[in-house]
């Protein structure tokens, strides 16, 4: 049971961290929005010519960064899905575990009361 306790901290610990780097990508992403935000302010001041490839190379990043994120994000998702499901394999498996243990209980009793019975027995005999 305390494997299974275990494997599932240390699987809530990895989304955690996921999790904490998606969120750091994000802030990042917002930051390089504002600073794109900002160069293209300043080039637009500019002349247009010179200006414009490096616009659309800055626009490109942004596209890419959002991109990155989309994928951060959606895996993000699928490892609370998978998440999720060990968690219900392990809650499934431990309750199963939990009715094993409670048959090998009641059979360790019978086999107890039968071995005091046949104790009784034997000695009831000489």
């Amino acid at each position: 049971m305390s494997k299974f306790d275990g494997e599932l901290t240390q699987r809530e610990q990895e989304f955690l961290k996921i999790r904490r780097d998606s969120d750091t990508k994000a802030a990042e992403l917002v930051k390089m929005e504002k600073m794109l935000q900002q160069t293209k302010s300043l080039w637009d001041k500019k002349t247009e010519s010179s200006s414009e490839s490096m616009v659309e190379d800055l626009e490109e990043r942004v596209r890419s960064s959002r991109r990155q994120r989309r994928n951060s994000l959606h895996h993000t998702q699928m490892l609370e899905s998978q998440m999720k499901t060990v968690k219900g394999e392990l809650v499934g498996t431990l309750d199963h575990l939990q009715e094993l243990r409670n048959v090998l209980r009641r059979s360790q009793e019978k086999a107890e009361e039968r071995k005091l019975t046949m104790e009784r027995l034997a000695a009831g005999h000489r």
